[in-house]
């Protein structure tokens, strides 16, 4: 079991380094080239988590607040995120998408979609990317489950 799950963790980070360079090298969208990927990972974020603070964005990307920061001032300027004082906490902000957010979050979302599914076509079964969102699905909830 330790090797097959060695192999499938070394899988996993080389399917990230090169499906990253696959889209930056493949997706040709205006919002690629106005906004960096660091910026579109946190409007994903903020689609699937929710409104969250600048110390939770920060954890969750693996960077320090400043860094947080610097992304939030940007995309709050470009009208893609909106900021309110968390009522729990006077200090600190809760960051929420937009509909400007979601539209340039769409945009992403679709040609990064028509990338993967040329790369995919006449490569990969239905059987297989079934078997994919599955294992996907499970490691998703075990991570979910740890993260509480």
């Amino acid at each position: 079991m330790r090797e097959k799950l060695e192999e499938a963790i070394e899988l996993f980070q080389e399917v990230l380094i090169y499906g990253s360079e696959h889209v930056v090298k493949t997706v040709n969208v205006d919002v690629w080239n106005d906004y960096s990927p660091e910026q579109i990972q946190v409007l994903k974020i903020l689609s699937t988590q929710g409104p969250l603070s600048n110390g939770k964005l920060a954890e969750i990307q693996g960077v320090h607040k400043s860094a947080i920061s610097t992304r939030m001032k940007k995309l709050e300027e470009k009208g893609l995120v909106a900021s309110d004082k968390d009522p729990n906490d006077q200090r600190a902000k809760i960051v929420q998408l937009t509909t400007s957010g979601e539209e340039v979050l769409k945009k992403s979302d679709e040609a990064i979609y028509e990338s993967i599914v040329k790369l995919f076509v006449g490569k990969v079964e239905e059987h297989e990317v079934d078997t994919f969102v599955n294992t996907f699905r499970k490691l998703k909830d075990i991570l979910h489950m740890k993260g509480m």
